[in-house]
């Protein structure tokens, strides 16, 4: 199964619609005010079914996931110097990235591929491919897919403010 990850461009709070390969919204995601990146996922019907939460304390960044109601995992940023790095606590999977950090690999314990993560460049928005190989992982690939971009968003957010105070000084 494929999912097509698209942020919406003009969104006060994060804002993403899910598609399947046909174009069929699978998913929306909204984020909500808070400390930090909340974000709620809702199936086609508008019914939510999970959360990515942003952790607090943290000596890097670090996500909270629950499926409903029930907390189902973590993944946290791993210190790494070429490549991204995440630890993720479900299920014994592993995710690792590319150097330019557009493009992941999901496997789980034996070392299958459990689902692969392309970032495609020159876009308005973020927009990613969710290349999943069994459907009832999808809605966990698009998870770890929403920790990493939320990750990605609140480093360069703290890169910009920081630059900016720069520039004032």
């Amino acid at each position: 199964m494929k999912l097509l990850f698209k942020q919406r461009l003009f969104s006060w709070l994060d804002s993403y619609d899910i598609y399947d390969q046909f174009g069929n919204t699978v998913y929306t995601v909204k984020g909500k005010l808070s400390w930090g990146h909340k974000l709620h996922i809702m199936d086609k019907n508008g019914v939510h079914i999970g959360t990515v939460k942003q952790v607090w304390l943290t000596f890097l960044p670090a996500f909270e996931l629950h499926e409903n109601d029930n907390y189902i995992g973590r993944v946290d940023k791993k210190l790494s110097f070429f490549k991204p790095s995440y630890e993720i606590d479900f299920n014994g999977w592993q995710v690792s990235g590319n150097f330019l950090e557009w493009d992941y690999v999901i496997k789980d314990r034996t070392g299958k591929k459990v689902a692969v993560i392309s970032k495609e460049v020159f876009k308005l928005t973020d927009t990613y491919v969710i290349d999943v190989v069994n459907d009832s992982d999808a809605l966990y690939a698009l998870m770890f897919t929403l920790a990493i971009d939320a990750e990605k968003c609140s480093r360069n957010t703290k890169y910009r403010s920081h630059r900016s105070l720069q520039l004032f000084e």
